[in-house]
């Protein structure tokens, strides 16, 4: 394992993009070569603006937006490293915490890893009361029909074995990514492991939050993904 792919799907994230940017170049990934690979999805404000400083990382763009699941995906088709992660363009998750991760897939004890926000008890405050509760039902009914035992199913912090998921489909457009990628991950049982992580969430006015439509769209794509694909 020589090389790593970060994938950032960005959709009006003016306020905190230079942010993110800089703690993404200062960390090293395990030492791993790496690569960031921007998606902008037809931002409005001045996000694009702002990759523009950036010539030496990759910057691609969607004519219109396309939601996050879409985004994520235009990333993976154009990654090319040994291993693929995924980064929200906002301070909710912490990068130094992918460096728990990625032990786990250059050691070959993982195909796949999630840095879960909940194995730690302690990351359980850090939850909105709703985000909480919609997490853990969605967790459990992932467990419930695929047979398995994982703690944060909706965490965006996922690293994988690129030559894995490839060649995955991927029909998600929006927040469906999170459970169309779980579910076949685990159909295709790929070896899989959880690491815990951090978590600093933004308020519902200051984020782009999972709505109730998008937790049913989510339940939908669980149970298709289980019985019909």
């Amino acid at each position: 394992m020589k090389t790593i792919d970060v994938i950032i799907p960005v959709y009006n994230e003016e306020k905190t993009l230079e942010e993110i940017v800089s703690k993404l170049e200062q960390i090293d990934f395990c030492s791993l070569e790496k690569k960031l690979i921007f998606v902008d999805d037809s931002s409005s404000d001045k996000s694009r603006e702002i990759l523009a400083k950036y010539p030496n990382h990759t910057v691609l763009s969607h004519k219109k937006n396309m939601g996050k699941g879409a985004a994520v995906v235009t990333g993976i088709k154009n990654a090319t490293a040994d291993i693929v992660v995924i980064q929200d363009a906002d301070l909710e998750y912490d990068p130094n915490d992918y460096n728990k991760l990625l032990p786990l897939i250059i050691n070959n004890e993982a195909d796949v890893v999630y840095g879960s926000r909940l194995l730690d008890k302690n990351q359980h405050k850090s939850f909105l009361f709703l985000s909480l509760l919609a997490n853990k039902f969605l967790t459990a009914l992932t467990n419930l029909l695929y047979g398995t035992r994982i703690t944060d199913m909706e965490t965006c912090y996922k690293a994988f074995r690129r030559e894995k998921i490839s060649d995955i489909k991927i029909n998600a457009k929006k927040f469906d990514f999170e459970p169309e990628i779980t579910a076949k991950v685990i159909k295709r049982k790929l070896r899989f492991r959880e690491a815990p992580i951090t978590y600093n969430p933004r308020a519902y006015n200051e984020g782009k939050k999972v709505k109730a439509k998008d937790a049913l769209h989510a339940i939908f794509t669980l149970f298709y993904y289980r019985f019909f694909d």
